[in-house]
């Protein structure tokens, strides 16, 4: 089976290479079987390899070219000069102003968002969980992007798959926390099946982050990873079905 990523008309309106990786054209088996990325899963390491090299080589490099942190949920962005040969600095996002690097994340329910300024020739990935988007990567991978030349107003961004509102029920405190935070957050809560549970809107609430950080154009795929088994990994999937681990997708972009 070969790959299959979702791309999206912003992007490719914009000239950049791009794409975010479905469970399509694999080599990993059992909990993971297909195109698992996870450096930090429990799967065969060869395999995972394998998996990365498909991905760059889709890109259009090779496995040393891929730029991804080791994710901590957390506001940092990295700037890729060029290939990091298997270097993880800890941070949520990457961005580069230069052909060679591909900028990636890796989710498995988090929002990965990619980025373009197609007039400066500045491409960024950034991994948008509830903490991190709460606590400032959208706003961070703009001002770095904006460090090397872009302008906000003329990047468009595209919210890759991720864990949709009615799939991601948290607890009512996460109300109260983001309106605390973000006045008029709450808005991205929706009543759950208890009075003490809440659904949150992630994919909502990262474009609303984007607004807020001045992006031109941005939009959401529309995809579900936790309704969708056969095309994507979920952490909250595994978690419910009580499995000990589970896959990560990655989401890349490059200058071509």
């Amino acid at each position: 089976m070969s790959l299959n990523p979702i791309t999206h008309p912003l992007l490719d309106k914009a000239g950049v290479r791009h794409g975010f990786f479905t469970r399509e054209g694999g080599v990993s088996e059992g909990i993971y079987a297909g195109l698992n990325a996870g450096v930090g899963s429990n799967d065969d390491p060869a395999a995972v390899a394998e998996n990365r090299r498909r991905v760059a080589e889709w890109m259009g490099g090779g496995l040393d070219d891929l730029c991804g942190c080791y994710q901590i949920h957390s506001a940092v962005a990295r700037v890729a000069e060029a290939g990091w040969n298997g270097e993880r600095p800890e941070g949520d996002a990457v961005v580069s102003a230069v052909r060679g690097p591909i900028a990636s994340v890796l989710t498995a329910d988090c929002a990965p968002v990619l980025f373009a300024d197609a007039e400066a020739g500045v491409v960024g990935a950034a991994h948008a969980g509830w903490k991190g988007a709460l606590g400032g990567i959208i706003h961070s991978t703009v001002a770095a992007m904006e460090a090397l030349g872009a302008r906000p107003e003329r990047m468009v961004a595209v919210v890759g798959p991720c864990i949709a509102q009615a799939s991601y029920e948290v607890g009512a405190d996460y109300q109260d926390r983001f309106a605390h935070h973000d006045p008029g957050s709450e808005r991205f809560f929706a009543p759950g099946a208890t009075e003490d549970k809440r659904l949150f809107d992630l994919p909502g609430f990262v474009l609303w982050r984007l607004e807020q950080a001045g992006v031109g154009d941005a939009a959401w795929t529309g995809d579900d990873t936790r309704a969708d088994a056969v095309r994507f990994y979920s952490n909250r999937r595994a978690f419910l079905a009580r499995e000990p681990d589970f896959g990560r997708l990655i989401s890349t972009i490059a200058l071509t």
